[in-house]
């Protein structure tokens, strides 16, 4: 398939990345947590205040007023047959695939709920299917799953479907399987390929088995292929994870998500399991992260933002160099702002202007689903000072840019005096060159990109005492 011309880039894009400089005092300056902002408000602030009711309330509110709008769907497949130590997803450790049959069942009836609520036939453009290990599934029971999903829903002709791809348990059959079933994107786990950081957080694959299944996706015609990397991980060095970026190079994905480690075991327990001792130290990790940026952006990615490259052609560099990128809670996407259901435990949704999450233990959730319930467990309804923050984050994050005079008319307000203490933090890092203050705009400059998530979190509004970060990740 013949790569799509590159588009010339205009002025209200998103900046261009130059080669990334860290110098140590801007490390020494930004060397905190901050959120990923996959949504704003964060996750960590949604409240049981928040329930079944209103969920109803806002599934019903869409249909009245935009039921033809396409919907994306997420599906949570929460089991595993083995704990990564690194891991800070919701999910089952079995190795009895047994346990997939209620699953199933209660996503069928979670499904039957949306449908009463938002009628028969909703059009989706985009589906993703994360856990856990999607795969865990049979064949049979993923065709189970996407028959439930087709009969409830319209899936648009060019909707998008993507799934997670263990490679340690895929093989080419089964790739092929899933493009049967309409799936036209894959993400493969891999994190790292040295054999000793492997062992050391419990996730041994080789390289060879990765290659065949990234080729057999190749010829199965996937329109994507992504690959996930994690920096900061134990026994990683300089030499180790460059051995990883050549071989990621080598497999030349469409995109690679490259992730920080956020180190949490009062949080995640099977991190307990790794050593302190062996993660890498600050300057270890910020050296990583260099070397990794500069090894794709020579090789043909673009940076795209916070944790994604993707290749020259690829429709998500494509979006940044139109100004079109868009951000959800499975990172940066070339999909418009849209609703998204979300199925199955500890799953996270948003309707309208709210957002929830299922409850995060199966028998919760299950007890909830069968009793003919929604099983959502917390969420959050937005307040006006929480959408327009959230537009802001959204600009700052996608486009590098925010427009004040548009943001004064969409909410009525004035730029300057509302976010006076918060344009005085941008002189700060204006004076770090992470961002320039131009008439009536904020940009973020090359620099600045690297560093995005520090320029958005001075929008935050819940953020607002040096403790509140310490359960998100580092910044670097």
């Amino acid at each position: 398939m013949q790569a799509a011309p590159r588009p010339q880039p205009s002025e209200a894009q998103a900046p261009a990345v130059a080669k990334p400089l860290f110098p140590p005092q801007l490390l020494a300056r930004l060397d905190k947590n901050g959120p990923r902002y996959t949504s704003y408000p964060t996750a960590d602030r949604y409240h049981a205040d928040f329930g079944e009711l209103d969920y109803r309330l806002a599934l019903r509110q869409r249909r009245a007023t935009s039921p033809d709008e396409p919907l994306s769907l997420y599906v949570h497949i929460p089991f595993c047959e083995s704990v990564c130590y690194y891991c800070a997803c919701n999910k089952v450790i079995t190795r009895h695939h047994d346990r997939a049959a209620r699953y199933l069942d209660a996503l069928a009836a979670e499904i039957g709920l949306h449908v009463r609520e938002l009628g028969e036939g909703v059009p989706v453009s985009q589906l993703h299917f994360g856990g856990g290990t999607p795969t865990f599934l049979s064949d049979a029971e993923l065709d189970r799953l996407m028959a439930d999903l087709r009969r409830a829903f319209r899936f648009e002709p060019d909707a998008e479907l993507s799934i997670e791809v263990d490679p340690r348990t895929a093989t080419p059959e089964r790739l092929a399987y899933l493009r049967r079933l309409g799936f036209n994107r894959l993400s493969f786990g891999v994190q790292d390929f040295d054999a000793r950081v492997q062992a050391a957080v419990h996730r041994v694959q080789s390289f060879e088995s990765v290659e065949a299944l990234v080729r057999s996706a190749r010829e199965l015609r996937y329109d994507s292929v992504n690959v996930d990397l994690i920096y900061g991980l134990p026994l990683q060095t300089a030499e180790s994870f460059g051995r990883t970026i050549e071989q990621v190079i080598a497999l030349r994905p469409d995109r690679i998500a490259l992730y920080a480690y956020a180190h949490l075991p009062t949080r995640f327990k099977p991190q307990r399991r790794i050593n302190e001792i062996d993660l890498p130290p600050r300057a270890t990790r910020v050296g990583l992260l260099s070397a990794a940026i500069d090894g794709f952006l020579k090789q043909g990615y673009s940076y795209i933002g916070m944790d994604h490259f993707a290749l020259d052609s690829d429709s998500l560099a494509v979006a940044k160099r139109r100004g079109e990128l868009h951000r959800n809670f499975q990172g940066y996407s070339t999909q418009p702002d849209r609703d998204l259901v979300a199925l199955g435990v500890s799953a996270i949704g948003r309707i309208g202007d709210t957002y929830s999450q299922n409850a995060k233990d199966l028998d919760t959730y299950y007890a909830a689903i069968e009793s003919g319930r929604f099983a959502v467990e917390r969420g959050l309804a937005l307040s006006e000072d929480d959408l327009v923050r959230r537009e802001i984050i959204m600009d700052i994050m996608c486009q590098g840019r925010v427009d004040f005079a548009r943001i004064e008319a969409r909410h009525r307000l004035r730029f300057g005096d509302y976010f006076s203490r918060e344009l005085e933090q941008m002189t700060s890092l204006a004076e770090l060159g992470l961002v320039e203050l131009q008439q009536g705009a904020l940009r973020v400059t090359g620099l600045g990109w690297y560093f995005v998530r520090a320029v958005a979190m001075a929008f935050d509004g819940y953020l607002q005492s040096a403790a509140s970060g310490a359960s998100y990740s580092r910044i670097i």
